[in-house]
């Protein structure tokens, strides 16, 4: 009984230390409460992390696009089957038939 009575003793001094207490308040308001909180931090590295596969995907369709002007611009004959496939253009005396799955 004697030991539980001590114990105790030691941890209410403990629990009611000013030091401690302090530092348990610091730690919930920055971690809820403050304008760079733990968790406003982790939503802005979930953002980040976002935009930047956003930014990789919008690269490689910058690339893409680019190697597609550069093939059109180089022939006549793929600007010609461009615009026949995207644009139904025509000979004339030719007939366009368009078949849909």
């Amino acid at each position: 009984m004697a030991f539980l009575k001590k114990t105790g003793k030691k941890l209410g001094k403990i629990l009611l230390n000013k030091y401690l207490i302090v530092f348990l308040a610091y730690t919930v308001f920055v971690t809820f409460f403050d304008q760079h909180s733990l968790i406003h931090r982790w939503q802005t590295h979930q953002k980040i992390t976002q935009l930047e596969k956003e930014y990789k995907f919008y690269q490689e369709e910058i690339k893409s696009n680019r190697q597609k002007k550069y093939e059109l611009q180089s022939s006549n004959n793929n600007l010609e089957k461009f615009a026949r496939e995207h644009y139904y253009m025509k000979k004339e005396n030719e007939d366009i038939f368009i078949i849909k799955e």
